[in-house]
């Protein structure tokens, strides 16, 4: 028996169940063994029909990506798709999981669909930088018509059984008895006077005309050229095609096109991304059997704005939350700031009224500490960056809280060993670093101590994945991965304002790249006086941006920083007087003021926050590269078409990264910026960010 499919007959019906733990993912040996055992059940003369099905929760998935890559063997899936529509027997796709991508093709090419009610249907190609590549946008269209079709293609939803059906993309849905109905339908269409095929189907349904087809493929085309989508261009122009191609014509155009993506370098990047953020949910020490504590409260210390916003996350989520402050009017201010963010989403539509109240419900107020974590399975510190405040707070809750409790701090920088020690449980100790706006940003940084247990981390894991964020873990060092690697990019903005750009150029280079905001418009929105008034605490000066904050331009709260902020408006405006006292602080230092072209400045912004990637893998503190493109793309704005950092270094060339930061280091006489050693050493090889992951190891 072919490997990945297994083969029954069951009263004249050859079953076909597709069988590749964990999501029955298209494989080379899958799909090899779809095209041989759809053969041996036509030529059976005891077999009157198939159903093809899978195992668990999902039908097919798509390709393996991680194989992406590789070249073709043997037949294809539209070999296969050709073979079932040229077949005299019937095949009835019976969707017991969900079916996106090549899965929902393989169904798409069969004679008829049912699904089970709850499952979701879908081809989300272009999310990865592709377009379906199996007939997809051939078939789609004439089953659901071409307007409906492309709004699915380009949008890469994934719909529920129920809506699919109303479309017309599938024929039945079922709450039970998937197989006995699939068998159903194979009878019912040998009865029929001939087989029904995607592919002989009108492509635009019954009520519309080509031309309002074609204008509205066109209408869309403009609206979507903007984001500059290789693959949502592609996409419109192979679903445009069923309307005045040939349906094996358009096929082969599909085909070229998906090729061309899928070599691409947007692909190439939104593939590494997809398969990086899976493989930071494998973490060493934990798995599936690693026990956990029940959460049920959980206490935030701090009612600030990250305090706040985490409490938003946790309660959001179904938690019992106790948001503890010393300060009344701090817990007064919070609850009026909390009360307006859920209003907010009930008049956006993101959250009913009765969610928005029941969410609100769970929420608790208390100044005093040992009160408000008296109930508490899960603590969670969230004051001023201020260690000494830090060690205070964790040496009272070691006393106060719970014994099983789980103590965690949001720190962006501090030493999580050296909170531990403060306690009595330091294996009940983790860093959880929320980015804000807590309630809205995705990534949660969750620190690994030497002490921190494997159930301490496991239990932290699954609280964060049920609040909706996507954890990364990492090892103590100061500034974990995102903001270690940031002031990297942070010294070279100062230098590079004090060289001669302004903060548009600056800003300007990195928005072209694909971040939504440059460092110097984001620093004027976090507020210039943060880390000026943190470096004036410990005695420390950065040039020009402290000058800047102590001329009082601290960004949009007072209306000026490195840029104007016209009242009542946050759109960035260039301001000459910020160029005068730069310009003076130049003077001061001694600094050459000159041209500085826009390759330079992206480099000098890129590859030395880079390179302090590759030092951080040295160190061990991520388990794998990719897990800094996953901070860095759900953390701090990395374009998705980039990949993250490390797979930035490695689409530019490994060599020319470590020789373009020895050249910087010569030119700007900072031995800092000298290439990482694991960075030269791949360099010197032609070694790859697997084998550095493999070294991590």
């Amino acid at each position: 028996m072919p490997e990945g499919v297994n083969y029954e007959t069951i009263g004249g019906i050859a079953v076909l169940r597709v069988d590749n733990p964990p999501v029955n993912a298209l494989s080379p040996h899958v799909r090899l063994a779809l095209n041989e055992l759809i053969r041996k059940a036509d030529a059976d003369p005891s077999v009157r029909g198939v159903v093809l099905t899978g195992t668990g929760k999902v039908f097919i998935a798509g390709a393996d990506l991680k194989l992406i890559n590789m070249p073709r063997t043997g037949p294809t899936i539209g070999d296969l798709l050709a073979y079932v529509e040229a077949m005299r027997k019937p095949v009835v796709a019976a969707m017991q999981g969900s079916a996106l991508g090549g899965g929902f093709e393989i169904a798409l090419g069969c004679h008829a669909r049912v699904a089970l009610s709850g499952i979701r249907v879908g081809l989300p190609e272009t999310t990865l930088g592709l377009i379906p590549g199996a007939g997809g946008t051939q078939r789609l269209p004439r089953l659901v018509g071409a307007a409906t079709a492309l709004d699915m293609i380009v949008s890469g939803r994934h719909l529920p059984a129920e809506e699919a059906l109303r479309l017309g993309a599938v024929d039945a849905v079922v709450e039970n008895g998937l197989m006995e109905t699939a068998c159903a339908w194979v009878d019912r269409l040998l009865a029929g006077e001939a087989l029904p095929r995607a592919r002989d189907r009108h492509p635009l349904g019954a009520a519309a005309t080509i031309e309002d087809a074609r204008a509205d493929v066109d209408r869309k085309a403009a609206e979507l050229a903007k984001d500059g989508a290789v693959s949502t261009a592609e996409a419109i122009a192979t679903v445009a095609h069923t309307l005045d191609r040939d349906f094996d014509e358009a096929l082969i155009h599909e085909g070229e096109a998906f090729t061309r993506l899928r070599t691409g370098p947007v692909a190439q990047a939104r593939i590494h991304a997809f398969l990086a953020e899976r493989a930071a949910r494998h973490v060493r020490g934990v798995d599936r059997d690693t026990p956990r504590q029940p959460v049920r409260t959980i206490a935030v210390i701090g009612a600030g704005t990250m305090g706040g916003g985490i409490a938003i996350t946790l309660a959001s989520a179904g938690y019992s939350v106790c948001v503890v402050d010393a300060n009344p009017q701090t817990i007064d201010a919070a609850k009026q700031r909390i009360g307006r963010a859920y209003g907010d989403l009930v008049a956006r539509g993101r959250m009913s009224t009765e969610a928005a109240e029941t969410a609100l419900s769970r929420l608790r107020w208390f100044s005093g500490l040992a009160e408000g974590v008296a109930e508490a399975d899960l603590v969670i510190e969230a004051v001023y960056e201020d260690m000494g405040l830090k060690k205070q707070i964790f040496a009272d809750l070691s006393r106060l809280a719970p014994e099983h409790a789980i103590l965690a701090s949001n720190t962006s920088y501090q030493d999580i060993d050296a909170l531990a020690r403060e306690t009595a449980r330091p294996e009940r100790v983790v860093g959880m670093h929320y980015f804000s706006p807590a309630n809205v940003m995705k990534l949660l940084e969750v620190v690994r101590g030497a002490a921190t247990s494997a159930e301490t981390l496991a239990t932290v894991l699954d609280v964060a994945r049920k609040t909706g964020k996507i954890p990364v873990v990492v090892g103590v060092c100061y500034g974990f991965v995102g903001n270690r690697m940031l002031w990297q990019r942070t010294v070279q903005t100062q230098k590079l304002l004090l060289e001669g750009c302004s903060p548009r150029e600056i800003d300007t280079v990195l928005t072209d790249f694909g971040f939504r905001m440059g460092p110097c418009q984001m620093q004027d929105l976090a507020g210039v006086d943060v880390a000026w008034r943190l470096r004036k605490a410990r005695g420390e000066r950065m040039e020009p941006v402290d000058t800047i904050a102590d001329a009082g331009r601290w960004g949009q709260k007072t209306g000026k920083g490195y840029y104007l902020y016209p009242e009542g408006t946050r759109s960035p405006v260039d301001d000459p007087e910020l160029t005068a006292i730069v310009t003076g602080v130049a003077e001061r230092l001694g600094v050459r003021r000159r041209h500085v072209d826009r390759e330079e400045i992206q480099r000098r912004l890129l590859f030395p926050l880079i390179n302090e990637g590759f030092r951080v893998v040295e160190e061990g503190i991520v388990e794998r590269p990719g897990d800094i493109d996953v901070v860095y793309l759900y953390g701090y704005g990395w374009p998705r078409d980039k990949g993250g950092p490390m797979h930035h270094a490695e689409a530019c060339g490994l060599k020319a990264v470590a020789d373009d930061l020895d050249r910087m280091a010569d030119m700007l006489g900072d031995e800092e910026l000298r290439p990482a050693r694991l960075l030269r050493e791949l360099a010197e090889a032609g070694g790859s960010l697997a084998e550095a992951g493999a070294r991590a190891d």
